[in-house]
C-alpha cells in the first residue's frame, strides 16, 4: 500500500518537475536572445559604429560584422560626410578660381574657351543655375577660372559668381553648373564676364 502510494506521488512529481524545468530553460533563451538584440541594435545606432566596425575587421576580431550586414550599407551620417566633403572640394577651387581672377584684366584670356546657358527652373527653386561650358583647346590640362553675371530683362546684373575647373583635360569640353541665391525666381540671362586659362 505504502509503496503503491510512493509510486503515484513519483508519477505526479515528475511531470511538474519537467514542466519547471523547461519553463527555467524557455526563460534563459529568451533572456539571452533579447540581450543579444539590444547590444547589436546599439552597436548599430551608436555613432561611432562605423569606425569600431572597420576597426574589428581590420583586427579581425570575432565581433566584425558579416559582409553585407546593414551596418554596412551608407548610413545618413555617411552620405553627409560625402556631400560635405564634396562642398567643401568645390569650395576650395572656387576660392582658388577667385584668387586667379583678381589680377586679371579685362575679360581673361580664355573668354573663347567658355559658353554659359541658363538651366529652366521654377519660381519656387532657391537659386536660379547656369549650365557653364569649358573646352580646352591646348595639348595639356589647365585650371579655368570662370566669372559669370546673372543679368535681367533691363541688363541689370542681380549677382555675379565664380567657378572654377581644375585640371580641365585637353580638347575635351567639361560642364560645371553655376548657382545664384540672389537671381533666384527671376528671370535672368547669365554671361561670361571673365575667363582665365592657367
Amino acid at each position: 500500500m505504502t509503496a503503491n502510494l510512493h509510486r503515484r506521488r513519483a508519477r505526479l512529481l515528475v511531470p511538474a518537475v519537467a514542466a519547471a524545468l523547461l519553463a527555467a530553460t524557455t526563460a534563459a533563451c529568451d533572456s539571452d536572445t533579447s540581450s543579444e538584440g539590444t547590444s547589436r541594435s546599439v552597436r548599430t545606432l551608436t555613432p561611432e559604429h562605423s569606425e569600431h566596425s572597420e576597426h574589428a575587421e581590420s583586427s579581425g576580431s570575432p565581433h566584425a560584422e558579416p559582409e553585407g550586414s546593414p551596418s554596412q550599407e551608407q548610413s545618413p551620417r555617411t552620405q553627409r560626410s560625402f556631400a560635405a566633403s564634396v562642398s567643401a572640394e568645390s569650395e576650395r577651387v572656387r576660392q582658388e578660381a577667385a584668387k586667379r581672377l583678381e589680377g586679371v584684366e579685362g575679360r581673361g584670356n580664355a573668354v573663347a574657351d567658355v559658353s554659359v546657358s541658363g538651366l529652366p527652373a521654377a519660381a519656387s527653386e532657391e537659386v536660379r543655375s547656369a549650365r557653364v561650358r569649358v573646352t580646352n583647346p591646348t595639348d595639356t590640362a589647365a585650371f579655368y577660372a570662370v566669372k559669370v553675371e546673372f543679368a535681367d530683362e533691363q541688363d541689370k546684373v542681380l549677382d555675379t559668381v565664380v567657378v572654377g575647373v581644375e585640371d580641365a583635360p585637353p580638347n575635351r569640353t567639361v560642364d560645371v553648373q553655376a548657382n545664384s541665391r540672389k537671381a533666384a525666381g527671376v528671370k535672368t540671362f547669365p554671361r561670361v564676364a571673365q575667363a582665365e586659362r592657367g
